[in-house]
């Protein structure tokens, strides 16, 4: 793993559904191996950055505050203004509060993110040619083989996707990629992940109680 900040980028950890799949708690606090799981997130993406924002509740912000108590990161949050919107608005409430050129985007159930993909994200941002007034690409992400993006563990540039997510839900699109298309972007696929070394272990999501059994046993 990688433990060189990057100047231009900050972290985005989007927490604020209800994790219906979950039960009744919330599975951005929930322990696994002794470990909540936003705290998980958010110590990988120590290795990248010096600046975190979570996007969550405003109910959710006393459990995830004590969550992530004495990490390495600056950490601050940005809530909803309407609940369960889905993760185009969280995504864009995230960003609206960022400063810097590009945000790292991890979704709060993804605890094993490896960190070395953002590095690969940025650097095929940074080489994209485009047509717009800043260089390089407004996204990067991987392209699975059955064609489904990962879109939940991606590089955004923070103000072009702000403005997509927003013009996004203006006309009632709640999907992801319909803020996507509206932007110049990239994608990465299995081979270039294969050659830096990152497995699809990064892209698991810990969204049922199972799931989080399962990932418990392998780590203890």
């Amino acid at each position: 793993m990688s433990s060189t900040h990057t100047p231009s980028l900050v972290g985005l950890v989007i927490a604020g559904g209800y994790s219906t799949r979950f039960g009744e708690a919330d599975k951005a606090v929930a322990d696994l191996a002794g470990t909540p799981m936003i705290r998980r997130v958010v110590d990988r993406l120590a290795l990248l950055t010096d600046s975190v924002v979570v996007n969550c509740r405003e109910d959710q912000h006393e459990a995830i505050r004590g969550a992530l108590e004495g990490c390495t990161p600056e950490i601050r949050f940005a809530f909803d203004p309407v609940d369960d919107q889905g993760p185009v608005a969280g995504i864009r409430t995230g960003l609206e509060a960022l400063e810097r050129e590009y945000a790292a985007v991890v979704a709060c159930d993804m605890p094993f993110v490896d960190p070395a993909l953002f590095e690969v994200l940025l650097e095929r941002a940074r080489e994209h040619d485009t047509s717009a007034d800043a260089a390089g690409a407004d996204a990067a992400l991987v392209k699975l083989e059955d064609g489904w993006y990962q879109t939940t563990q991606a590089l955004y540039r923070t103000d072009a996707m702000a403005h997509a997510c927003g013009d996004a839900l203006a006309v009632d699109d709640g999907r992801i990629l319909s803020a996507l298309e509206r932007l110049e972007y990239v994608t990465v696929n299995g081979d270039t992940l294969e050659r830096a070394g990152i497995d699809e272990t990064s892209f698991e999501s810990i969204d049922t109680r199972e799931a989080l059994e399962a990932a418990a046993d392998r780590l203890e």
